[in-house]
């Protein structure tokens, strides 16, 4: 038989466009730590995305310590990607939009009023859990992916 490696980046995309197409996503820095605390229980992945130009952004680096607070205090997965553009294109951030959005921050959300909740039966979500789970038994407390151009 046939089998398909993905990578963990490529595992990451995959549940990254199917909460998009569930209508699962946040996006935004300001958004997501607006989510979080209304609905503290909402979130089952927060993606902190950050590309070498943007390490020095003091008030961006002050955010994502903050949201990391919030995910480890919450047991909510966490992981750093780099590769803004990537993100963008999975996202069509790039469609007729004037202005792009803040793709800093991304929550891959459940939300109280959906009782299907088919993102949490995503294979590809209890994949990245498990890298998470894995990350932070090795102490990396903020497991970092790179997204690839394609």
């Amino acid at each position: 038989s046939f089998f398909v490696t993905f990578t963990i980046s490529q595992t990451l995309e995959h549940v990254l466009l199917t909460a998009h197409h569930q209508n699962c996503l946040t996006v935004g820095v300001y958004e997501s730590a607006k989510f979080l605390n209304e609905y503290p229980d909402g979130a089952v992945l927060c993606v902190l995305a950050l590309d070498e130009e943007d390490e020095d952004d003091a008030a961006l680096q002050i955010h994502f310590k903050l949201l990391q607070a919030f995910c480890y205090n919450n047991y909510l997965d966490i992981l750093r990607v780099t590769g803004m553009r990537r993100l963008a294109q999975l996202l069509d951030e790039t469609s007729n939009r004037n202005e792009s959005r803040d793709l800093h921050c991304i929550l891959v959300t459940v939300s109280p009023n959906n009782t299907s909740e088919q993102i949490l039966q995503c294979e590809a979500l209890q994949q990245v859990a498990r890298f998470c789970e894995e990350s932070r038994h090795r102490y990396e407390c903020l497991p970092h992916l790179e997204l690839q151009d394609r």
